[in-house]
């Protein structure tokens, strides 16, 4: 009987990361998104990095060196500009902490801050903000602040405001996958969402739903840990 050598058996695994949280991108995208309304222009697929931040639509640029001399080319690439920031906005009442690109945080500046950014209308702005920008979108109009501006803009312009039954005011209540509910139901799916964002004064685009299920994650796993194991 032929028996292996004790180097050539696999006694542990080559990475500490839990088995839940091994997951692909575009699982990890999913994961993120399964609570928020389909994102119409869809993930990126040639720069995957930019789903998880406001990158504003900046992808990786390949191109070539030319020497003056010999004309050489010498392929090379250009990265987009991404910084590490914490934003303010003034709707949830709280700082944003997301991989932002220069881009974005000249066009942050110049419409007045991240709340107006995020609620820009028009489709160029819409497709812009990609997944990440699309995700803390739909978080920052469930705010009472946004509900009342966009009320009070409804009226000045002569729209029908009332009609719903789910609302006191009228106002009809969607929630992420577009049903109409009751405000106590939307309460609950918000706290959801903000347990699930929610780390002190800050939150984190496209990160936050990891580290929160890293502490859960690792519980789990002492826990099985702790479990006598059968004898061999």
């Amino acid at each position: 009987m032929s028996s292996r050598h004790p180097s050539l058996s696999l006694s542990r695994l080559f990475h500490t990361t839990p088995s839940r949280l091994a997951k692909s991108p575009s699982s990890r995208l999913a994961h993120l998104h399964r609570n928020t309304p389909p994102y119409p222009y869809g993930p990126s697929q040639t720069y995957k990095q930019s789903n998880f931040g406001l990158y504003g639509g900046t992808h990786i640029q390949f191109g070539n060196t030319v020497s003056s001399n010999m004309e050489l080319k010498n392929r090379r690439v250009w990265k987009p500009n991404i910084r590490h920031k914490r934003l303010w906005s003034a709707a949830l009442g709280r700082h944003i902490r997301t991989r932002v690109s220069a881009r974005v945080l000249r066009t942050i500046d110049k419409v007045g801050g991240l709340d107006e950014y995020l609620l820009g209308g028009k489709a160029a702005r819409i497709k812009e903000l990609g997944m990440g920008g699309w995700r803390l979108r739909w978080r920052v109009l469930q705010t009472e602040t946004v509900r009342r501006r966009f009320e009070e803009e409804r009226r000045e312009m002569g729209l029908h405001v009332g009609g719903g039954k789910e609302e006191e005011g009228g106002v009809e209540r969607r929630a992420s996958d577009g049903r109409v509910v009751g405000e106590e139901e939307l309460r609950a799916e918000i706290e959801a969402y903000d347990r699930v964002l929610d780390r002190g004064d800050e939150l984190a685009v496209g990160e936050e739903a990891e580290e929160a299920e890293n502490g859960e994650a690792k519980s789990m796993d002492e826990k099985e840990g702790d479990r006598p194991r059968p004898a061999l």
